[in-house]
């Protein structure tokens, strides 16, 4: 039966997606919610202008609607898919902000670094007082081995650096035309398998339903891209992957399994030191999805190595937690 479920619910969160698509992006259209690209950008990306952004909204709505709708075909919805909801929501909720007001009030830059960081804090601490009202071992599993790591106290501190590191690191990945959409939809299906794993189902139906939102927000994503998700959909994302990291308690995990991440944050990390330090820039721009732009590469090429290389992770990850 679960197997049938798991099916019908990457199915069923693809139909939603690409049914909403058609009508939700002439209405950002309409509504004039199109992409600011920065001056300091490749001027390549200049000619995407006025892409209709925002398109998160489409890939939160498919993602709650089959979650609950598919887990309410063998069982009431548990303590785990509603927190993974509200960790979804409430990140998708400041990304819209922070898109809003780059958009309708012509701020480019959106929220303001404090806002959005106190915003992520605030989500991640109400994820961390849930948890411990019921009891989660405050504890991070150290991969290859049995142990777990008691934080204590820190674990709060622990998951707040968690949920807000890799929310950004989607971000910050979300540069070219279907690479987060690509990347996500890997990550989470590994991690899928592996809450199926773990006899967590509920994990698994709330991750493949992302799978299944995913490619078929890739429908009009891909290359030329007619929608872009925005801050909505990356922030989401990133926050839902480290949630479901935590629950299934494969937290350092998810340095591999979402090494694309990883790879694209330090990329920043290590110019802005490199800079800051000597003057001179290690890559010819950040994320490093940019330095291969700029480097020659055509941005599908870019995207499709990208996807490569983060299904290389997952596998590997997979493997290491199953087999190994």
């Amino acid at each position: 039966m679960m197997e049938r479920i798991i099916l019908f619910t990457i199915v069923m969160a693809f139909l939603v997606t690409v049914l909403l698509s058609p009508l939700f992006i002439p209405f950002l259209r309409k509504l004039k919610f199109g992409q600011s690209i920065r001056d300091e950008g490749p001027k390549s990306h200049q000619k995407k202008k006025g892409t209709p952004t925002m398109g998160g909204i489409i890939i939160l709505l498919s993602i709650i609607v089959t979650t609950l709708t598919m887990t309410g075909k063998y069982s009431q919805p548990g303590l785990d898919t509603y927190l993974l909801l509200l960790v979804t929501f409430g990140y998708g909720l400041l990304g819209f902000l922070d898109d809003f007001i780059k958009i309708a009030l012509k701020r480019n830059l959106g929220l303001t670094s404090k806002q959005k960081l106190l915003g992520q804090i605030v989500i991640a601490l109400i994820f961390y007082f849930v948890l411990k009202q019921f009891g989660f071992a405050a504890a991070v599993a150290i991969p290859f081995t049995n142990m777990e790591v008691d934080l204590g106290p820190f674990y709060a501190l622990f998951l707040v650096f968690w949920l807000v590191g890799f929310s950004n690191a989607v971000n910050l990945t979300d540069g070219l035309d279907g690479l987060v959409s690509g990347t996500a939809a890997i990550a989470f299906g590994a991690f899928a398998i592996l809450a199926w794993n773990q006899s967590q189902f509920d994990i698994a139906v709330f991750s493949v339903a992302v799978v299944g939102a995913l490619l078929g927000f890739l429908v009009f994503n891909a290359h030329p891209a007619k929608v872009f998700m925005g801050d909505t959909g990356s922030l989401a994302l990133g926050g839902a992957i480290a949630a479901i990291a935590v629950l299934t308690k494969m937290e350092l995990m998810l340095l591999l399994i979402g090494g694309v991440f990883v790879i694209e944050t330090l990329s920043v990390i290590i110019q802005v030191i490199s800079f800051k330090l000597t003057g001179k820039r290690i890559f010819k721009m950040s994320p490093l999805h940019h330095h291969y732009e700029l480097s020659g590469w055509s941005e599908w090429r870019v995207v499709v190595t990208f996807w490569a290389v983060a299904l290389l992770f997952a596998i590997l990850g997979i493997y290491i937690e199953v087999w190994v």
